[in-house]
């Protein structure tokens, strides 16, 4: 079973654990476009792999091979990142499934739920927690 970790404890977790590392699996254009974690502060960069491939939305059937060639193995922690955690909590069982035991879903995600006006960004998620983010 996949645990929830609010941002704030995966960033602290990222800071101080050598073998913790962070995937974010959205897609390129919002990588491009949104924004990215920025991990520089704790001396390590996100690894972008994305779950579903744009503009079809199929689900990246490669996904487990890319943690792979990324350096991943199964005894890191992996703490998975998308929009609002939905994307991340798939692709953190389907890794788990993989034999990443340590894989973790990072609650609301880089932008969090949508708030009263339908809008992300202030209700929650890695940006909302005055996380360390930059631009593509």
């Amino acid at each position: 079973m996949v645990e929830n970790v609010p941002p704030a404890e995966a960033w602290e977790a990222l800071r101080t654990d050598q073998a913790a590392q962070l995937v974010d699996v959205r897609t390129d254009v919002e990588w491009n476009f949104v924004g990215v974690p920025d991990l520089n502060a704790a001396g390590k960069q996100a690894v972008l792999i994305p779950w579903q491939v744009y503009p079809t939305m199929q689900r990246n059937g490669s996904f487990e091979d890319n943690l792979r060639q990324a350096g991943l193995t199964p005894d890191h922690r992996i703490y998975f990142i998308c929009r609002s955690g939905a994307r991340s909590m798939a692709a953190a069982e389907a890794a788990q499934a993989a034999g990443f035991p340590n894989a973790f879903n990072v609650a609301d995600g880089f932008e969090g739920p949508l708030d009263e006006q339908g809008h992300r960004g202030s209700a929650g998620g890695w940006k909302a927690e005055g996380l360390p983010w930059r631009q593509r």
